[in-house]
């Protein structure tokens, strides 16, 4: 018995499974770091790329980020005209203007933009304690259009005392006797009213031939209803380069340039529209104000005679 050599016990089928087994269950162990590093690898690129799709939609920049870069654009474009332009005004530049033009001879324009006008009020209104002392107010437009508040505030501004005066908005698309024609039917002018006015702010399709040639044509015919000069009006860029012509430099000029405390305009004017930021008593909200360049005298003298 000494002599036999050991005999190792054969693996039946059963303990050969149960290894395979334990070798199946060991490599799934040793695979699931692997397969546990791959998952986080792609929550990684998940998390890297969230904001390629936020932002971009087919290789191009997603709507929402175009309009929002826009608006921000737009935003800080408004803020610095805000800064720079209106602010400095607001804060302050109105108020050294108001009391430039203390000592002048004050009115105002008002339209049906107004509303309803407490002209009682108004007569008693003071501009930086100088008196109102006349009003331009709008009468027609176009060859058809009649403010619907002329007839009342030009009854009502005579009553009142201030000195009046008519305009007429010019359309150079319309014909320009077809305007007189409306302005002579709807506005009487009495002794004592500043002349007609002819507001020229539209160049129209034409150009400045037709502008000059309508313009030329309704000054004509209403100088010769009155017998006395209409008043132009028109911003002092809008007169050099559509109005320049010596025909035009013989009637008075009332002239609109906001916010500046002296004209830079060389030429000669009678009126100055210098804000549409006005505030007054008896008008409701901003209107129009204007100055008249001489004494109150001399205003008189504008005015339209007695027969």
């Amino acid at each position: 018995m000494a002599n036999q050599k050991s005999v190792r016990p054969r693996k039946t089928n059963a303990s050969v499974k149960r290894g395979e087994s334990r070798a199946a269950s060991s490599s799934k162990k040793r695979v699931k770091p692997r397969t546990s590093q791959k998952r986080r690898g792609g929550d990684e690129e998940v998390k890297a790329s969230w904001w390629k799709r936020l932002f971009f939609r087919h290789g191009e920049l997603s709507p929402w980020v175009v309009w929002t870069g826009t608006g921000l654009v737009a935003l800080a474009y408004l803020l610095v005209v805000w800064f720079f332009f209106f602010n400095p005004y607001l804060e302050g530049k109105r108020e050294r203007e108001l009391f430039f033009h203390r000592s002048r001879v004050h009115g105002l324009d008002v339209s049906h933009h107004q509303g309803r006008i407490d002209w009682a009020k108004l007569s008693l209104a003071a501009y930086h304690d100088a008196p109102i002392n006349f009003v331009f107010m709008k009468a027609t437009e176009g060859g058809d259009f009649v403010d619907k508040t002329f007839q009342a505030n030009f009854a009502s501004a005579r009553e009142c005392g201030l000195v009046r005066g008519a305009y007429h908005f010019f359309r150079p698309e319309v014909s320009a006797q077809l305007q007189a024609q409306l302005f002579m039917r709807e506005v009487r002018l009495e002794p004592g009213d500043l002349p007609p006015v002819l507001d020229v702010e539209v160049l129209g399709k034409g150009g400045r031939e037709e502008l000059q040639q309508g313009a030329r044509v309704w000054l004509t015919l209403v100088e010769k209803h009155y017998g006395v000069k209409p008043i132009i009006y028109a911003s002092s860029s809008f007169r050099q380069d559509y109005l320049n012509d010596p025909f035009f430099d013989d009637y008075p000029y009332w002239i609109a340039h906001y916010y500046v405390p002296e004209l830079s305009y060389k030429g000669v004017w009678k009126f100055w529209q210098h804000t549409d930021m006005g505030r007054l008593d008896g008008v409701d909200g901003e209107v129009d104000l204007d100055v008249f360049n001489g004494s109150l005298e001399e205003l008189m003298k504008m005015t339209i005679a007695s027969e």
